[in-house]
């Protein structure tokens, strides 16, 4: 007589055995680290969008949405920061003259970068 198929194996699951017990050999998928802004939009979907989060995370599919928007943010920051730095005024001979200068202008921009990228990606 053929035993009975749970439906872990009927779903394609096997078991190893351990000291008399079967043990679901269960395989996580591979995670994709998420970083700063992929952490920060996990936080957001935690308080303001809990059904988004719950359906990401019921479909096994949070982790990999996370590591996206971190790299759209990245990308995003990367863009305009070069945009908004070209926009005014701000290049290599700057920095060659007035280190001091271009230090502070740099840090603006990249704050206003950082803030359009909050705004537009990560909190919406």
């Amino acid at each position: 007589m053929k035993e009975a198929k749970t439906i872990y194996e009927q779903l394609g699951g096997t078991y190893r055995e351990e000291n008399g017990n079967l043990i679901p050999d269960a395989k996580l998928p591979e995670q994709k680290p998420i970083g700063k802004y992929g952490r920060m939009h996990l936080d957001y979907l935690k308080q303001h969008r809990r059904g988004r989060y719950s359906a990401l995370l019921g479909e096994g599919r949070l982790n990999a949405y996370l590591s996206e928007i971190d790299e759209q943010a990245h990308e995003m920051l990367t863009s305009l920061t070069v945009e908004l730095a070209k926009s005014q005024g701000i290049d290599e001979q700057l920095k060659t003259t007035d280190q001091m200068r271009w230090v502070q202008m740099m840090n603006n921009v990249r704050n206003s970068a950082e803030e359009t990228v909050m705004r537009e990606l990560i909190l919406a």
